[in-house]
């Protein structure tokens, strides 16, 4: 989901201002980009799908300047209960991890101020 994390990562002083939807966020861009909305809707699917075959192969997934998405695989392990203390198997188990890219990490600490001025620098 973009927009929003799930609200055991937040912070007490952090809060989440507004969900924004798949369905919103291609609305908005085939407004903007004037490309018809089932148009677009069937291209971020293919993203998308392409992306959950990509990461299930054990591929690494990149997008300059977003991020790359990685399927993370952890060792079976012997950890133990909080509450009794007692030894537990964990089983081999894989989790899905995304770094954010440079500029995403850029534009979302300090402001869309630098991006603004790239796009207008390049005439976009």
């Amino acid at each position: 989901m973009i927009g929003a994390c799930h609200p055991s990562h937040q912070s007490q002083n952090q809060e989440v201002k507004k969900l924004i939807t798949k369905s919103e966020l291609l609305k908005k861009i085939s407004d903007k980009e004037h490309i018809s909305l089932v148009d677009l809707h069937h291209a971020v699917n293919e993203i998308i799908d392409y992306l959950y075959d990509a990461l299930r192969d054990g591929e690494r997934v990149e997008i300059r300047g977003f991020g790359a998405f990685t399927v993370k695989t952890f060792q079976p392990r012997e950890k133990r209960n909080p509450k009794t203390g007692e030894k537990v198997q964990v089983p081999k188990t894989r989790a899905i991890h995304f770094k954010a890219g440079k500029e995403l990490r850029d534009q979302v600490l300090n402001g869309f101020q630098n991006h603004q001025r790239k796009r207008s620098a390049n005439g976009e």
